[in-house]
């Protein structure tokens, strides 16, 4: 298991957590546990949100392991438009019920950080890549291999969370950051690297083996 400094709920969290809790005690106080069931619901919702379990860490520094939790939405060679290369694209798409930390795919150093302004579409299409609000890291692993991670923003995503920077060291499993309500997460990897995960496949954050760097 990885190092786990807070607790299983993940510290973006807390706020919204307290707010929906003093708020549906304010409507039991008012008018009653009837009137609050809804706001109660919501907390529930924003509790399970905001899950950040502990996970372990397979493999070896040749893995690849997924970002976030969520589903594979797209294995093929693609453009990375970032590095300038021909590339193999894996892409996880979180809904609202995932999980939303992420997790460094490798072990490497952060060579540069990318931001861009853009819109809100819906992140299971594939123009959400180019068009929508996300944020990429280059990772260099130790063994020479550039990996581009970068997290997309979706239909009612409205925050990208990173918590690095260029010169950082990232180990696998490692949280880096944090996207919340519903979004994607994609890497571009040598195209040389043996994939592991398929179309469909449910994955989880740090916990599963996605691919090989050759």
């Amino acid at each position: 298991m990885s190092s786990y400094p807070h607790p299983i709920i993940a510290r973006e969290g807390w706020p919204f957590l307290a707010a929906s809790v003093a708020a549906s005690l304010v409507v039991v106080w008012l008018a009653g546990w009837l009137w609050s069931a809804p706001l109660w619901l919501w907390t529930l919702f924003v509790l399970q949100f905001f899950r950040d379990p502990p996970r372990p860490i397979p493999g070896n520094e040749k893995s690849v392991l997924s970002p976030a939790d969520g589903r594979v939405l797209c294995v093929e060679k693609a453009f990375d438009p970032y590095l300038q290369r021909e590339t193999l694209k894996i892409s996880v798409f979180m809904n609202v019920f995932n999980a939303h930390s992420n997790r460094s795919p490798v072990d490497g150093e952060v060579k540069q950080v990318w931001y861009h302004r853009g819109s809100f579409l819906n992140a299971a299409l594939d123009k959400a890549s180019a068009e929508n609000e996300r944020n990429a890291l280059w990772l260099r692993t130790r063994t020479g291999h550039d990996v581009t991670c970068v997290q997309v923003a979706g239909l009612i995503a409205r925050r990208i969370l990173c918590y690095v920077k260029a010169g950082s060291t990232l180990a696998r499993g490692q949280r880096y950051g944090f996207i919340r309500f519903g979004s994607r997460v994609d890497l571009y990897l040598p195209p040389e690297t043996r994939v592991r995960a398929i179309i469909g496949e449910k994955v989880y954050a740090s916990a599963t083996i996605v691919a090989e760097l050759p």
